[in-house]
C-alpha cells in the first residue's frame, strides 16, 4: 500500500526556507497554503496508531468494482486528488479489496446539487444481489435538493443516517458543494456515525431493538442484512456527482 510523504517533507523544506530568511532580516513571504496540499496523506502519528491510506489521491489501487474482478473502466476517475464517480455513467459500487470486522472509518465527501450517494460498510459480495442487501449505508445527500430528504421516516434518509432506519441528529450537513467530514466506527457490534464532528448516529447490531427495527423495514426480507460480521466498504454509484478524498482506515481487531 502505498503511503505519499512528499507533501510533508516539502512543507518543512518551505518552512525552513521561511525561517532562514527572517533570521537574515530579508524580508520573506509565508508559502501560500493552498501551494501544499496534505490531502489523501496520513501523519507520522497516524502511522504509528496503525492506520491505512486507502486512496493516495493518484490511484485506485485496493479497490475494485462490487461483484467485479477489476476497477470499472469507465465512471470513476480520480479528479484533482478526489475520487469522483460521474453523473450518468452508471459505472456501479465499488469496494475497498479488505474485509473488516472493527474499525474506524474517515473520509470526506461532496455532493453536486441534487446528489445522492451513500457508504456502505460491513458488505458481503453475494452474486446476483446488490450490496445494499446486505451493507448498512451511512447515507450522502444533497438534504435541500434531492427528494429523498423528504422521504423515510423523522429524516432517516438525509446526511449522516444510517440509510432508511436511524435519523442523524443533529442534520449538520453543510450543502451541495461543500466538504463533509464524516466517521464510521465499528466495534463489538456498537456502530457510531460522526458527521463534521458530532455524533448523529449510535445503535448496536444484533440486539433485540436491532432486530425489531428491521423487521419494520424495507430491509426485513434480507437474511443478510447488518450481521456483525467482517466485510467490506463500499461506496455507491446513485448515478449522481459524488466527490471522496481522505478515506482512511484502522482496523480495531
Amino acid at each position: 500500500m502505498m503511503i505519499k510523504l512528499t507533501n510533508m517533507v516539502i512543507v518543512i523544506a518551505l518552512a525552513a526556507g521561511f525561517l532562514a530568511a527572517c533570521a537574515s532580516g530579508e524580508e520573506a513571504e509565508a508559502p501560500a497554503a493552498e501551494a501544499v496540499s496534505m490531502n489523501n496523506t496520513l501523519t507520522e502519528a497516524e502511522l504509528e496508531e496503525g492506520w491505512i491510506l486507502m486512496f493516495d489521491g493518484e490511484t485506485t489501487d485496493g479497490w475494485r468494482g462490487y461483484n467485479r474482478d477489476a476497477f470499472p473502466e469507465s465512471g470513476w476517475v480520480i479528479e484533482d486528488g478526489t475520487l469522483r464517480v460521474e453523473a450518468g455513467a452508471r459505472p456501479g459500487d465499488i469496494i475497498y479489496d479488505a474485509k473488516f470486522h472493527n474499525f474506524h472509518l474517515k473520509l470526506e465527501w461532496k455532493a453536486a446539487e441534487g446528489a445522492n450517494s451513500g457508504i456502505f460498510y460491513l458488505s458481503q459480495e453475494i452474486e446476483g444481489r446488490p450490496i445494499w442487501h446486505s451493507a448498512p449505508e451511512m447515507q450522502i445527500l444533497d438534504n435541500e435538493n434531492h427528494p429523498d430528504a423528504n422521504q423515510g421516516i423523522d429524516g432517516n434518509r438525509k446526511a449522516g443516517s444510517l440509510y432508511d432506519l436511524i435519523p442523524a441528529v443533529p442534520q449538520n450537513f453543510r450543502g451541495h458543494g461543500e466538504w463533509n467530514e464524516v466517521e464510521i466506527i465499528v466495534n463489538n457490534g456498537s456502530v457510531t456515525h460522526i458527521q463534521n464532528g458530532e455524533v448523529v448516529v449510535e445503535f448496536e447490531l444484533g440486539t433485540p431493538e436491532w432486530d425489531e427495527m428491521v423487521a419494520e423495514s424495507k430491509f426485513a426480507p434480507l437474511d443478510v442484512f447488518g450481521i456483525d460480521q467482517p466485510g467490506y466498504i463500499g461506496l455507491q454509484d446513485h448515478n449522481d456527482d459524488v466527490w471522496f478524498r481522505n478515506l482512511k482506515i484502522m482496523s480495531l481487531d
